[in-house]
């Protein structure tokens, strides 16, 4: 399965859909102190960071994030100032940005944004996190661990994984990163970066099985 641009089988699509459901935590935008985009490959999150902000919904929004082996050709300047760039494009006024823009992992995001966050005096109780699709969980899992007195709400672009088939244009790819996410969902708090979270039988068994296919790019060691 090293073939790039590969498609998947539909049993393949139903149990990859599992996960990708799973993934999504459900949670309702509203309104809160800050809203914290979270850095990768999406460019999505910078555009849904846009418009929840002129939804009225924050007062400031925070990007996070440098350079990561996937994301360094799209954005050679960094993920957070390519994110704040798009983000003003949108008519998000600038002094309405922060900008952390040395974190390579979710648990520098969150702390690097929080250090950022009190250096210019803003202490919130209620953060929105805005990320790819399918890292909402993990996000949400390791604010929690790392940021216990902060509410979390967490949101992302409103696709169908059909549709985000389609953005990225890899099937197969796209298949690797959920399985991915998941196992680091399930490991992350074996090591103390996350919270621990259910994981449903049928959800583990899909995970399961498509490590068995070799949709295993993303995965650690």
């Amino acid at each position: 399965m090293g073939d790039s641009q590969q498609t998947i089988t539909e049993d393949q699509r139903r149990r990859t859909e599992l996960i990708w459901n799973y993934h999504l935590m459900g949670h309702r935008p509203r309104p809160v102190d800050v809203a914290i985009g979270l850095g990768s490959h999406d460019l999505g999150v910078a555009t849904v960071s846009a418009d929840l902000y002129h939804r009225g919904l924050f007062p400031t929004l925070v990007f996070t994030g440098g350079n990561s082996p996937t994301t360094r050709a799209r954005f050679p300047r960094g993920e957070a100032v390519h994110f704040r760039e798009h983000a003003l494009e949108l008519d998000v006024p600038d002094e309405a940005i922060l900008v952390e823009p040395n974190a390579t992992n979710t648990g520098q995001n969150i702390t690097f944004t929080r250090d950022l966050l009190a250096a210019s005096g803003i202490h919130p109780t209620t953060v929105l996190l805005v990320s790819k699709p399918y890292m909402e969980r993990r996000s949400y899992a390791t604010a929690r661990k790392l940021w216990p007195d902060v509410e979390i709400v967490c949101t992302s672009e409103p696709l169908a994984l059909d549709d985000y088939f389609k953005s990225i244009g890899d099937e197969k790819l796209v298949v690797d990163m959920l399985v991915g996410d998941l196992q680091r969902v399930i490991e992350y708090p074996k090591q103390g970066f996350a919270i621990t979270q259910d994981v449903p039988e049928e959800v583990h068994a899909a995970y399961e099985s498509l490590i068995r296919d070799g949709f295993t790019s993303r995965l650690i060691s």
